[in-house]
């Protein structure tokens, strides 16, 4: 698939007016996704486990207007009120996608939108936020066009979600997703992420994340900038490469069940993201304190207990504590007694590997 064969021809059926709803969850990439190219193409592939519990709920009514709008018509509410502030990302999203949406200046859409994870708390909702809404967006095309295949479906609803936020291709399906062209994935494409075509062991099949909330507020440089201070990083091709080489290896570490082998690669790829960060001119830390108290305590634990659990980071202080399901019991034992107490609040989520996005029914 190219950009082109996004672009629909005429629609066979004319709809009025009605609603879709979407439940997208989030996801934390395993290889890292840091660096981009024009259009919100991936400098490198990278591969995540889709989250369960972690998602968004958006609701879009749509209502056909009397002639085209000079300019966008919507309203947005979030959490039940109106958030005039996340407008202008909107705005910015239709834009991106106008070309292959060109009903989006015929309709008024009122769209609603809820997190069942705590607004600033600290984990990213860009990622199931742009995927919930492309997939409503794609869901009324589907009812403009009802010979719309679900494998058309799936890649234009990722493909779009790009558009919105890059790691947000990735939350259309699960439970593990690829993105990013890469030489011995079969299917892979910077456009859009795919299922994880290949054998994956039993290990990996109920994986477990308790995020810890370990800072809560703004980050002082967003992932925006963070991405674009890539463009001129001394480190950036050797970075590029790392990520194909530890794809790579998770080919084979997916198929054989090794998790001391999956350990080293995932932690590697969260230290190496905030490296980049740390050797980008201009440099910048998002660790704090109680990020490294956390992985050190996470290190002792396993070399005391023998256990598989490990972390991964995104681009903030968060810590995502992975493990696998025969070891569920042992390792949150551990996070209550010993890890709990570096979180804001003694604050932390309970989450597990999911299958994506599901379209919510209406009630009549």
């Amino acid at each position: 698939m190219i950009e082109k064969d996004f672009i629909p021809s005429a629609y066979n059926q004319t709809i009025t007016e009605g609603k879709v709803s979407y439940k997208s969850p989030s996801n934390i990439a395993l290889v890292k996704y840091w660096g981009k190219k024009e259009n919100q193409l991936p400098q490198n592939p990278s591969i995540s486990f889709t989250l369960d519990a972690c998602a968004t709920t958006t609701t879009v009514s749509f209502k056909k207007l009397d002639k085209l709008s000079d300019n966008y018509s919507f309203d947005l509410w979030f959490e039940g009120k109106v958030k005039e502030d996340f407008k202008p990302k909107i705005v910015t999203f239709f834009s991106r996608v106008a070309v292959y949406l060109p009903f989006l200046k015929a309709y008024h859409f009122t769209i609603e939108t809820s997190n069942s994870f705590p607004h600033s708390s600290g984990i990213a909702s860009s990622a199931s936020g742009m995927s919930a809404l492309a997939l409503c967006m794609v869901a009324l095309e589907k009812q403009l066009n009802p010979e719309m295949n679900d494998d058309y479906f799936v890649q234009k609803a990722s493909f779009l979600a790009r558009l919105g936020s890059g790691s947000a291709c990735r939350s259309i399906e699960g439970d593990i997703v690829q993105w990013g062209k890469h030489e011995k994935t079969k299917g892979s494409s910077d456009l859009f992420g795919i299922k994880y075509p290949y054998v994956v062991h039993d290990n990996f099949k109920r994986f477990h994340d308790t995020i810890l909330l370990v800072d809560k507020g703004q980050k002082q440089v967003s992932s925006t900038v963070g991405h674009n201070l890539m463009h001129n990083h001394p480190y950036a091709t050797q970075r590029f490469e790392q990520a194909h080489d530890n794809l790579d290896k998770l080919i084979a570490v997916f198929k054989s069940g090794d998790l001391k082998e999956f350990i080293a690669i995932v932690e590697s790829e969260a230290l190496t993201l905030h490296a980049m960060m740390m050797t980008s001119m201009p440099y910048f830390i998002l660790m704090k304190p109680n990020t490294l108290e956390i992985i050190n305590k996470i290190w002792e634990f396993r070399e005391k207990s023998g256990s598989n659990v490990c972390f991964t980071l995104d681009a903030g202080a968060n810590v995502h504590v992975l493990y696998p399901e025969n070891e569920k019991d042992i390792v949150f034992q551990f996070i209550k007694e010993e890890l709990i107490a570096y979180c804001e609040n003694q604050q932390y989520i309970c989450d597990r590997i999911g299958f994506g996005a599901k379209q919510l029914k209406m009630n009549a």
